[in-house]
């Protein structure tokens, strides 16, 4: 465990890095003895200070939805971060590559809450009935802590990428928004390019079978604390394709079928 100097230290650390588009040493490397507690205590002292400095929170994202990325990482669950309001791109936008230090995209789809969400028996079912809208997203992400660390090559942990607010840094939302009970969201699929070549192909049921599941577990997560997802809030339900990297010249398009598109470039 952690003391709560040392949280905030390490949370001062990751403002610092993202405000300098810098990468720093995984946090685990000087404190190896990190719990899944601390990490999120972490995030949540890092986004508060981003909320201090005006920032508003507008939903979460799910992580590690797929068994795939269970796998990789050594962990048996999802995790969560915190979409604050700064972090939304338009359909079509240029964002500077610069900005973010080690940049990928992800395909995922978007449930807009019009009902709060809140304690430990929250179903699939209440998850539908609360959604207002499903819609196509991507999220980008980066890595204010270094993958694999340049000179001693230690790989970072999962408490390392939930510390970095679960490494989220974008959302991009369009094509059509949907009903949550327009179709069957498993079968909600994406084609993702990068500069004109496919990269990724997947389905939303990759998403811990449903992706409405992602929804539930974070409220399930949250009933603890007494944190509700509210009304209006965007909740990323988790990627249904590996993080593809990207760089200044690169265009990348996802192509949701029926679901329609979305572009950025990055510049």
């Amino acid at each position: 465990m952690l003391t709560k100097d040392q949280i905030k230290t390490a949370a001062e650390k990751l403002y610092q890095a993202e405000k300098d588009c810098t990468q720093i040493p995984a946090l685990t490397l000087e404190y190896p003895d990190m719990t899944m507690d601390d990490a999120y205590a972490v995030q949540k002292t890092w986004v508060d200070q981003k909320i201090a400095n005006g920032a508003s929170v507008k939903g979460y994202k799910i992580g590690l939805t797929s068994r795939a990325m269970q796998m990789a990482v050594n962990i048996d669950q999802p995790d969560y971060g915190v979409l604050l309001d700064d972090m939304f791109f338009a359909d079509g936008a240029e964002i500077k590559a610069s900005d973010f230090p080690d940049p990928r995209i992800e395909v995922e789809l978007a449930f807009v809450l019009k009902e709060r969400l809140e304690g430990e028996n929250v179903t699939i079912f209440d998850v539908m009935n609360a959604t207002d809208y499903v819609i196509p997203s991507l999220e980008l992400i980066a890595a204010r802590c270094h993958r694999t660390d340049p000179e001693t090559g230690y790989t970072r942990k999962v408490y390392d990428t939930i510390s970095d607010n679960a490494a989220n840094a974008g959302i991009i939302l369009g094509g059509r928004p949907i009903k949550p009970m327009d179709m069957d969201l498993r079968w909600a699929g994406a084609l993702l390019y990068l500069n004109g070549q496919i990269e990724e192909t997947g389905l939303a049921a990759g998403v811990l079978g449903h992706p409405a599941n992602g929804i539930s577990w974070v409220c399930k997560r949250f009933a603890p604390h007494g944190v509700a997802l509210e009304p209006g809030q965007v909740v990323l339900s988790g990627s249904f394709t590996r993080p593809v990297p990207v760089k200044a010249g690169d265009t990348v398009h996802a192509d949701y079928g029926p679901l329609g598109g979305i572009s950025v470039k990055f510049v």
